[in-house]
C-alpha cells in the first residue's frame, strides 16, 4: 500500500460462479434420478442439502460478504491479547476481489510450536468459547491452515467466507446441553436438544432417553483428554436414525468448527482436557454474559406490560362480571388435530371397502374354479383367472395404502 502496509489480495477465478451453478444443476438432476428409484430417501432431504450447499458456495464467493465478515470479527477480537483478526481494505473491495492486511505468521500446526502447544490450545478453545458465548457469531471453518500464530504468540484467524451465528436462546441452549453432559444428567440432556430444536416429529421419549443414558456412561469410562463434544453431538444426532433429526444449518456449521477446533487442539496438546476447558467454562461463559444492565433491558418489557395490564385489571374484571351476569357463563374448548379426522376416517373407510370387494373376488374366483363355469382355456376356468388377477392387483393396492399410512 501507499502507506506503507502489506496486503494479501484475494480474487475470484473468472466464471467460477457460472461453474458452480452447472455444477448444481448436474448434481440436482443426478439426485432427481436417484429419488425416482428410491423415493424413501427423501425423508433424508437430499435436495434441501444441495440448495444449503449453494447457498453456502455463493457465500464463499462473495468477496462483500467475506469482508463484512472481516470486520465483525475485527471488533470481536480488537481488545484481545490472545487472538489477532488482520483488517480489511474497505475502499478497495468488491464482489471479485478482497485486500486484507497481511499478517506475518505460521500455521498453527507447525512442528516449532509443539513445546507452546498447551498454551495454544487453551487460547484457542478460550477464543471459541468467546465467539459462541459472548459474541454470538464463529469462524466456521478453523482448520490449521486457516489459524496462524504469529510472532508475539497470539493465534491469528484468517478466511471468513464461512461463519455462523448463534442467537440468545440457542447459546443458552448449547450451555444446557455442556453443562447436562458434565453432570450426566439424561433426562437434562433430552431437553437441551429438544430446546435446540434438533428433533421433531413423534419422539419415543424412553428409548431416547435410554440412548443418551447409554452415551454419558460411555463417557464416564473415558479419560478426560479422551471427550469430545462434536463427537457426542453427532451421536446423538444418530439416534434418531434419520426420522427425527433435522440439524439446523448453524448447528451444522457449529458442528463443523467444534470438530476442526477440537482437532486443532489435541494435536498442539494431546493431554488437553476438554471437560474442564470446554463444557464447565460453557456455563461460566453464559453467565457472564448477562450483565445487571442486560437483566434491567430484559425485564424493561415486564415492567411495562405489567403496568399496563395493572391499569386495565379492573375495567376488564367490571365487563367480565357483567357478561356472566347477562349472558351466563359460557366455556369455550378448542380442539387440535381433529380438522384432518374426516378426510382419515374416508381413507380408512375406502381401505375397507377395497378389502371386502377384494374379498369377494376371491371367494367367487374360487367358486368358478370349483365349478368350472364359464369358458375354459387349457382347462381353466376364464373367469376364475381373471377374478384373481383382479384380486391380487387390490390386495396389492390395500397392502400399499396400509404401508405408506404407516
Amino acid at each position: 500500500m501507499r502507506d506503507g502496509r502489506a496486503v494479501i489480495v484475494k480474487v475470484r477465478r473468472p466464471g467460477i460462479q457460472r461453474q458452480i451453478a452447472e455444477d448444481i444443476r448436474i448434481l440436482r438432476w443426478v439426485v432427481n434420478s436417484i429419488l425416482l428409484v428410491l423415493p424413501g430417501l427423501r425423508r433424508l432431504e437430499p435436495l434441501e442439502l444441495i440448495d444449503e450447499l449453494a447457498r453456502n458456495l455463493r457465500k464463499e464467493t462473495a468477496f462483500r460478504q467475506e469482508a463484512s465478515n472481516i470486520a465483525r470479527f475485527v471488533e470481536v477480537f480488537r481488545d484481545s491479547s490472545t487472538v489477532y483478526v488482520p483488517g480489511v481494505i474497505k475502499e478497495l473491495c468488491t464482489d471479485w476481489v478482497l485486500v486484507q492486511e497481511m499478517s506475518m505468521g505460521r500455521r498453527i500446526d507447525d512442528p516449532a510450536f509443539q513445546a507452546d502447544g498447551p498454551r495454544l490450545a487453551q487460547n484457542l478453545v478460550d477464543a471459541y468459547i468467546h465467539q459462541f458465548f459472548h459474541a454470538g457469531i464463529f469462524h466456521g471453518d478453523p482448520h490449521p491452515g486457516n489459524v496462524f500464530v504469529l510472532e508475539d504468540g497470539r493465534i491469528c484467524l484468517h478466511d471468513f467466507g464461512l461463519i455462523g451465528s448463534l442467537d440468545r436462546a440457542t447459546r443458552a441452549n448449547l450451555a444446557a446441553l455442556m453443562q447436562a453432559f458434565v453432570q450426566q444428567d439424561a433426562d437434562w440432556l433430552l431437553d437441551a436438544y429438544l430446546d435446540l430444536g434438533i428433533l421433531g416429529g413423534t419422539l419415543d421419549r424412553a428409548a431416547f432417553r435410554n440412548g443418551l443414558e447409554e452415551l454419558i456412561q460411555d463417557y464416564a469410562r473415558l479419560p478426560l483428554q479422551d471427550w469430545s463434544f462434536g463427537e457426542a453431538f453427532l451421536r446423538m444426532a444418530r439416534m434418531g436414525r434419520g426420522h427425527n433429526v433435522r440439524i439446523p444449518h448453524h448447528l451444522l456449521v457449529l458442528l463443523r468448527a467444534v470438530f476442526l477446533m477440537e482437532s486443532t487442539v489435541r494435536a498442539l496438546d494431546p493431554d488437553f482436557n476438554l471437560m474442564e476447558g470446554l463444557f464447565v467454562r460453557a456455563g461460566a461463559a453464559l453467565k457472564a454474559t448477562v450483565q445487571p444492565a442486560d437483566l434491567d433491558k430484559l425485564t424493561a418489557r415486564l415492567k411495562y406490560e405489567s403496568l399496563l395490564s395493572l391499569s386495565d385489571l379492573p375495567d376488564s374484571i367490571s365487563r367480565v362480571l357483567r357478561r356472566a351476569r347477562s349472558e351466563g357463563i359460557v366455556v369455550t374448548h378448542h380442539h387440535s388435530g381433529l380438522d384432518v379426522l374426516p378426510a382419515e376416517v374416508g381413507k380408512a373407510s375406502s381401505r375397507i371397502a377395497l378389502a371386502l370387494i377384494t374379498l369377494g373376488l376371491y371367494i367367487a374366483s374360487s367358486l368358478l374354479m370349483q365349478h368350472g363355469i364359464g369358458p375354459l382355456v387349457g382347462g381353466m376356468p376364464v373367469l376364475a383367472v381373471f377374478g384373481y388377477a383382479l384380486a391380487l392387483w387390490l390386495t396389492f393396492r390395500v397392502v400399499r395404502s396400509a404401508t405408506r399410512r404407516r
